[in-house]
């Protein structure tokens, strides 16, 4: 908790004009830090490069720096520390949210040019220990500053992260200590003042990065990526002893501090890992990763050094471990260690242990909406017949997603031509569970609409096979009436959600007007409802998933190779559903599809398409010439089992899956 005592008087710095002087330019790697891997990043880049394939999405879990993470910044970036003051500088590194050059470097050449000679709780703490008191002033109002600033919108997330990453490089740079913060060194000539530089991330960072800071053993239960990166701590240093200065000032909640070396209360940022605890804690962790591969770092240290250098999990548990999850190789590079104290340290190695995991079933989830032509019941007799590698997979027309969410592919591409759908889709994504789930009670309890799961149907005077249709009619209505009028935000979003649950069979439809305009319908926002929901959401988070929203003509193949999968399910030629009744998808539309996958094919690239040759007495006979070209999997339109090229004379549909490969194995040229 804050001290009172340190509480002082804000001076504002107005955001005008000044002149800029030539600022210097700060990186990643320009920190000091215990276990630092960007000197082994060719080492680490060079084993994944060369045993990895299909690695879309790298989960860095102990990141530290992230110095590990920004080798990999052309994939999709999870990120990790248990650490505000390295979380935050992650945010600054790897966030995605746009954020203004030019605000920053005004920021950093008006905090260059402040002098403060007010004390604060910086210069009342730490004075002439880790830095002079001048440069202590001048920390905790810069500190103070971005605050305020973030607090009254001045600034955004992405923003203010880059600030206080540019303070605390800043100030590690300057700091009176051997690298990290266990102790000053006493009687020092303070000659070294703090001076701010312009971080700069790399841009065009993948839109899905997310970073946390979580314990690691609890995040890995709900996140997965092709390659997890393991780095814990080796020994009994603990990260939050070593850098609990920097740590103070991210965090700037001004807490009480004791010692010589003026440390805070840390003992809930301790790290099992660093204890005998490490072992226990490894094995935990290993056995809920989702992952392809794993990769972690470990030195040969064993007990080459002192008591607090020594590794605390042996190399037999780390092989037992990580054999359980996959095959096992080791790569080595020598390497100077860290090690304090005297040492007996000859032929040190950092080492790589790579498991490639076996492969884990993923339990097939439904789609929360109930999509006409959705293949949910179809996924058991679909997905056995796409290839086991696929890269990239693009779901060109996504629907409810229930194809591209249940396939194993590194990344997935929801693409349909519903602007609606797709943001519903990204407003799931973005917000996550918990938040979702607020906004729908926000909406239920505005609206008064019925909660059969705690409340029942006779509550409601309905019975549950004519459904709840007659209470829900009139708030419904007002519930649609003020969508049809609402500004799209979030909220909006929420609003169609709500409609599409308690609107005639959950279905979704505008009329020509861009109006929702479907009835309401006989269910509500019950149990079942809620989890379906919540696990297509956590999916959603888990993987590298995109949206995109262009007709299926305009979508662009340029980037696409011969391990990608481009998986279609159109509106039927020979079929009509609420999706398909404005635009209407007609002749020419059924050609260029085709004649779209065609040209997938001479570019040797994978595509599979699920149709209907023939339905209640009609052909398509474009389609059936067309299909003579690759092979036909019939599939049993009841839902039970599929019989290559064979089908149930008995059923009135035909329903195939036309694909250019056979046995994951792609057709050079189109049958004749």
């Amino acid at each position: 908790m804050p001290v009172a005592e340190h509480a002082v008087r804000y001076e504002s710095v107005a955001l005008i004009p000044v002149p800029q002087p030539t600022l210097k330019t700060t990186y990643i790697n320009n920190r000091r830090y215990l276990g630092n891997k960007y000197k082994l990043l060719p080492f680490i880049t060079s084993v994944v490069a060369e045993n990895c394939v299909g690695v879309n999405t790298v989960a860095d879990i102990f990141a530290g720096t992230g110095a590990v993470a920004s080798a990999f910044t052309d994939k999709r970036l999870i990120t990790n520390d248990n650490l505000y003051s390295n979380y935050i500088c992650h945010l600054a590194w790897f966030s995605p949210q746009a954020y203004s050059r030019e605000k920053i470097e005004t920021l950093i050449a008006e905090y260059n040019l402040k002098r403060v000679t007010r004390d604060n709780y910086m210069s009342q703490t730490f004075a002439d220990t880790f830095f002079s008191i001048a440069d202590c002033r001048r920390i905790g109002y810069i500190r103070e500053d971005i605050e305020v600033r973030y607090t009254q919108g001045d600034i955004n997330e992405r923003e203010r992260a880059l600030l206080i990453t540019s303070l605390l490089y800043a100030a590690d740079k300057i700091a009176n200590t051997c690298g990290h913060y266990d102790a000053f060194r006493q009687g020092v000539k303070f000659d070294k003042h703090l001076e701010l530089s312009v971080p700069l991330p790399t841009e065009n960072l993948n839109l899905g990065n997310v970073c946390y800071n979580e314990n690691t053993n609890e995040l890995v239960k709900r996140m997965s990526a092709d390659l997890v990166y393991i780095d814990p701590p080796y020994n009994s240093r603990q990260y939050c002893d070593a850098y609990h200065l920097l740590e103070n000032i991210a965090r700037w909640e001004k807490p009480a501090v004791s010692g010589v070396a003026r440390k805070m209360d840390r003992s809930g940022l301790k790290s099992d890992y660093c204890t005998n605890k490490a072992t226990a804690a490894f094995e935990v962790l290993i056995g809920n990763i989702n992952a392809r591969y794993i990769l972690l770092s470990y030195n040969n240290m064993a007990l080459k050094g002192n008591d607090r250098s020594n590794a605390k999990i042996s190399d037999e548990d780390i092989m037992r471990i990580l054999s359980t999850k996959g095959e096992v190789k080791i790569f080595t590079q020598v390497y100077k260690p860290f090690s304090a104290g005297k040492s007996d340290i000859d032929e040190h190695e950092e080492r790589l242990f790579l498991c490639i995991c076996k492969p884990k079933e993923r339990e097939i989830i439904q789609s929360p909406l109930n999509y006409t032509g959705g293949k949910f019941k179809l996924l058991p007799q679909i997905l056995p017949h796409f290839p086991n590698r696929i890269d990239t997979f693009v779901d060109l027309f996504c629907g409810g997603c229930n194809v591209g969410l249940n396939v194993n592919a590194g990344r997935v591409i929801f693409n349909d031509n519903s602007p609606h759908l797709l943001y519903l889709y990204n407003t799931f994504k973005n917000l996550g569970n918990e938040h979702i789930l607020r906004m729908i009670d926000d909406v239920i309890t505005q609206y008064g609409l019925s909660r059969s799961t705690e409340h029942g149907y006779d509550f409601y005077g309905c019975e549950s096979s004519a459904g709840l249709g007659s209470f829900n009619r009139e708030p419904f209505l007002r519930l649609r009436e003020d969508f049809n009028r609402a500004n799209e935000d979030y909220g909006y979003y929420i609003m169609l959600y709500v409609l599409i649950v308690y609107g005639f069979n959950n279905q979704i439809r505008f009329n020509s007007k861009g109006e929702f305009n479907l009835p309401v319908g006989k269910r509500d926002f019950n149990d079942k409802m809620k989890s379906k929901l919540c696990a297509f959401i956590d999916r959603l988070q888990e993987g590298d998933y995109v949206f995109s929203c262009v007709d299926f003509r305009e979508f662009d193949t340029s980037a696409l190779t011969e391990n990608s999968l481009v998986y279609c399910d159109p509106p039927y030629l020979i079929a009509c559903a609420t999706y398909n009744e404005q635009n209407g998808w007609n002749e020419q539309s059924e050609r260029n599809l085709l004649a779209l996958l065609d040209s997938l094919n001479e570019r040797g690239i994978q595509f599979a398409l699920s149709n209907v040759l023939s339905s209640k007495g009609k052909t398509n006979d474009i389609l059936a010439e067309w299909a003579k070209r690759y092979p036909v999997l019939h599939l049993n339109h009841n839902y039970a089992n599929s019989n290559y090229q064979t089908k149930d004379k008995t059923d009135s549909t035909d329903e195939v899956l036309i694909v250019n490969y056979r046995g994951g194995v792609r057709i050079v040229s189109p049958i004749c």
